[in-house]
């Protein structure tokens, strides 16, 4: 290859490479300053001055605020993804709680960024200007469905998990997931915990357990179990 088209390639590179770095910054600055002062108060002029560019820069990256916002929501479901995929792959080698691990791992390591993400979500879903965008991120979730239940389904026919519907089991994990976030901010509950990180792990490590066999129990056996107690009771008096 001539010298010439070798350095041409290179600076195109390079070009690429501080673009795409440019634009991490600011995505960086955008949650700060979305974590810091809510989404309402956050405008374009403000992003592009903690990012230290213009505001003609940031339009050279995303068109609009709601782009920006739609890129946050992406990169955090990327990210939960990832998660799922390392997690799934350990389980299916062998670490049934792997998934549900990596689930709350993802999801509890940074309540606020979490917190962020479920309003933005809301906000953005029936914004015209990024349907194609909600689309993928509806398309990853169903990815993560669908892995989730395979991997699920053979942890219930090996009998490490209750047998109940495969999407029990995560529907519960992203339920416990919500109401740890929620609990976390909460002023009447949340209040009282004084150390949050050690209440975070503790949900995740229900979290890992909680559909395990055995400990569902069906109301007919709870039932007989029951009536036996009071049959011994009887009888020993």
């Amino acid at each position: 290859m001539p010298r010439s088209i070798s350095d041409s390639t290179e600076k195109i590179r390079a070009k690429k490479k501080r673009f795409l770095e440019r634009e991490e910054t600011i995505i960086e600055k955008a949650l700060c300053l979305l974590i810091r002062d809510g989404v309402d108060k956050v405008t374009v002029s403000a992003i592009s001055r903690e990012a230290g560019v213009g505001k003609g820069t940031i339009y050279k990256h995303f068109l609009t605020k709601t782009e920006i916002l739609m890129r946050i929501v992406l990169d955090y479901e990327r990210h939960i993804t990832e998660n799922l995929r390392q997690g799934i792959e350990a389980a299916e080698a062998g670490d049934p709680g792997a998934a549900a691990r990596s689930y709350f791992q993802a999801r509890l390591a940074d309540p606020s960024l979490d917190r962020l993400v479920q309003l933005l979500e809301v906000r953005l879903h029936d914004n015209h200007e990024v349907v194609d965008k909600m689309d993928e991120l509806h398309a990853l979730r169903r990815s993560n469905v669908d892995a989730l239940h395979s991997m699920l389904a053979k942890l219930i026919e090996k009998g490490v998990l209750e047998d109940v519907p495969p999407h029990y089991h995560y529907m519960a994990c992203w339920a416990l997931a919500q109401g740890a976030v929620e609990a976390y901010f909460n002023i009447s509950y949340g209040a009282a915990v004084e150390d949050k990180e050690d209440f975070l792990n503790f949900i995740g490590g229900i979290g890992i357990t909680m559909g395990n066999r055995g400990q569902l129990r069906d109301d007919k056996i709870a039932h007989s179990s029951a009536n036996a107690s009071r049959t011994e009771v009887h009888h020993s008096t």
